[in-house]
């Protein structure tokens, strides 16, 4: 069975609600590797109090283990949100070939939406496609924030 964009950005969005779960910013990410997940991550910055620790950023350090090499060419990445500079950063340098997300970023995207990282003439050029599942991926992240105004409000 030949599994589509939309097939792994649901795995994406499973870990996205993980990171909801926990209170992070629900950003969840899957690389792939010929048709098969070889890591996973989401948001943790809250919990490891660590501003490096998007999911992204978890996700490369996971399949950079398992492929044994910072090189991660021919890999797949699916994320939940627009990717920002520093996580574009991080996948340019990890020469990932594609990358999917879902929602735009509008505050931090690093494609179409702020900073078009993705178009400078790096020594690597990533494929990169938004609007994978972007419904689903913006409400996951609107009933978060909505949710944490809420909390933030009855605190004060």
């Amino acid at each position: 069975m030949e599994k589509n964009n939309e097939y792994f950005m649901r795995l994406a969005i499973k870990e996205a609600k993980k990171a909801y779960k926990l209170g992070e910013t629900p950003i969840g990410c899957v690389i792939v590797k010929d048709d098969k997940v070889i890591a996973r991550g989401y948001n943790r910055r809250e919990i490891d109090k660590l501003s490096l620790n998007h999911a992204e950023i978890i996700a490369i350090k996971k399949a950079s283990k398992y492929i044994d090499d910072w090189r991660l060419d021919g890999l797949k990445m699916y994320i939940t949100l627009e990717p920002c500079c520093m996580c574009a950063g991080a996948i340019i340098q990890a020469r990932i070939d594609e990358v999917y997300y879902g929602a735009k970023d509008y505050r931090f995207g690093a494609d179409v939406s702020y900073a078009h990282i993705f178009d400078l003439p790096y020594n690597h050029k990533v494929n990169i496609k938004g609007g994978i599942l972007e419904e689903e991926c913006s409400s996951l992240m609107t009933a978060f924030f909505k949710e944490l105004r809420y909390k933030n409000k009855l605190e004060n």
